[in-house]
């Protein structure tokens, strides 16, 4: 993989896109819910996108105007805000999906994204971890534990996910972002929080 293919591996499977690619690709997935009408769909689609991608990306533009912090937000302080922001967002997501009366499901796994953000939040104050692995981990997790719930077999998009993963890795080990450890410690806490949540309520 050349270092641009790498980039833009990266780039597309941004952690501020796996959310809203989640949700789509779970509504494909055969799940109960993946029947409800395209119109709801898009709804949810559109709320997903707004509070977990368009609203953090603006905070964190905000952000990066001040020549305290830049993009690439090496430091734990300068990883921690924006994750703080992401979190509330996140929560803005789940309120709104609470008021649509959305499938209890998908609050669940907005909420459950909630708490690994906090996780990424906190463990970025002393030690970098990979919000990238977070994001596939925790869809991963997701679709295990929904397919074990519903005894529905969405193989397809298991693997789907899998290739991600692998490609979304090897991208940030090639453009030296994360290490080894940090990839793994990010898919483990995503995939441990929301497998649980899901599973176990």
């Amino acid at each position: 993989m050349t270092r641009k293919l790498a980039q833009i591996i990266s780039l597309l499977l941004h952690p501020v896109l796996i959310p809203t690619l989640g949700f789509f690709l779970l509504f494909q997935s055969g799940f109960y819910f993946s029947y409800i009408t395209w119109e709801a769909k898009r709804i949810v689609l559109i709320i997903v996108l707004f509070t977990t991608a368009v609203l953090p990306l603006l905070a964190m533009s905000i952000i990066a105007m001040s020549p305290r912090f830049r993009l690439s937000f090496e430091n734990g302080n300068q990883r921690a805000m924006p994750l703080l922001f992401s979190s509330v967002f996140y929560y803005l997501g789940y309120i709104l999906l609470s008021r649509l009366n959305a499938f209890p499901i998908l609050k669940l796994m907005m909420i459950a994204s909630v708490l690994v953000v906090i996780g990424l939040m906190i463990i970025s104050l002393k030690w970098k971890i990979s919000s990238h692995m977070a994001a596939l981990g925790g869809l991963t997790g997701a679709l295990l534990a929904l397919s074990f719930r519903t005894g529905i077999n969405p193989v397809w998009a298991i693997i789907t996910v899998i290739l991600a993963t692998g490609l979304a890795g090897s991208a940030r080990l090639i453009l030296g972002k994360n290490n080894l450890w940090h990839l793994e410690a990010g898919y483990a806490l995503g995939f441990t929080l929301l497998y649980l949540t899901i599973f176990f309520n």
